[in-house]
């Protein structure tokens, strides 16, 4: 680069590294051992930066050393540059092993709920200078927000275009019809979907993506769902099935989590609409090591509590 008049080819840290040692040891010599140089390497260095600044950096007094004008400047500003230098150093080594780094991942209410406290936890356990940010949205909106970068990684509903995403499956699940305990259906063994052509339905806003997926379900059963609630909320939504405001459909995962006095949980057929769960990420673009590490340790987590069920 180019600065007033002076043309810098290559005045680096090393110089720096020169300069700040001879001047604390005052002796070139000392400051060859501390570098791991030889004396007429560091003789080198500092005769080739004089001559490309064209300046003295150092007299010499016999045995001892001192800072002409233009090498005071320089080493006032090379102990900040060095200190830069080494906590750049410092902090990429600690990305590199993990010991620092962010997380932020797109976490659904219910996935978030019932499979991740764990995973978390141990994932904190082996990585404690990594910080998770979880950010709790519906799986549709996560799925944007991973195809527009405002996050490197998250929880999305199968499918997603696999020509944008790459992902890893961690749950397998399928949808169940929540009514009232008085409800005509309530004693059913299954539902059919067509048989709540004329029910009030209570559904995930429209972030998640199981608030489309329902609707389009009913359209191809030939209705138009009539919408009594929306919520973000999966227990929310299973208590307003069980106080009798309308019919509601959870995932059988979650249904466990009700209470069936209170809330009848009955399989949905024809269609069965699945609850298909994965970890997803950006073909292209960056992810950062952290989060590299997030989707490893996960995935090996996840592949192993499939091979125990």
């Amino acid at each position: 680069m180019i600065i007033r008049g002076w043309h810098y080819k290559s005045m680096d840290i090393r110089h720096l590294q020169c300069i700040t040692e001879i001047v604390r040891h005052r002796s070139f010599t000392k400051a060859a051992e501390v570098l791991h140089l030889t004396q007429p390497s560091v003789s080198k260095i500092v005769r080739s930066l004089e001559e490309e600044l064209n300046v003295e950096l150092f007299v010499r007094e016999g045995k001892q050393v001192r800072l002409t004008d233009a090498g005071e400047t320089i080493y006032r500003h090379a102990g900040p540059i060095l200190q830069l230098f080494d906590g750049l150093v410092t902090e990429l080594g600690e990305l590199t092993y993990l010991n620092k780094g962010t997380v932020r991942i797109g976490l659904p209410p219910m996935a978030g709920a019932r499979f991740f406290p764990p995973i978390i936890k141990r994932f904190r356990d082996r990585y404690p200078g990594i910080a998770i940010q979880l950010v709790e949205e519906g799986a549709k909106k996560i799925e944007e927000s991973i195809a527009d970068g405002s996050l490197e990684a998250g929880v999305v509903l199968l499918p997603v275009d696999p020509e944008a995403f790459e992902t890893y499956p961690i749950v397998d699940d399928r949808m169940n019809v929540l009514v009232a305990p008085s409800h005509p259906l309530a004693d059913r063994e299954r539902i059919e979907l067509a048989e709540l052509a004329g029910e009030s339905f209570i559904l995930f806003n429209d972030d998640f993506a199981l608030h489309d997926r329902i609707i389009g379900e009913c359209r191809k059963e030939g209705f138009e769902p009539h919408i009594l609630y929306e919520s973000s909320q999966w227990d929310f939504i299973g208590e307003l099935a069980g106080a009798g405001l309308g019919v509601a459909m959870l995932p059988d995962a979650m249904c466990r989590r009700l209470h069936p006095e209170l809330v009848r949980a009955i399989p949905l057929v024809q269609p069965v609409i699945p609850w298909r769960l994965a970890m997803a990420w950006r073909k292209e673009g960056y992810l950062s090591m952290a989060t590299r590490e997030w989707i490893r340790f996960t995935r090996e987590l996840f592949a192993e509590a499939s091979v125990h069920h």
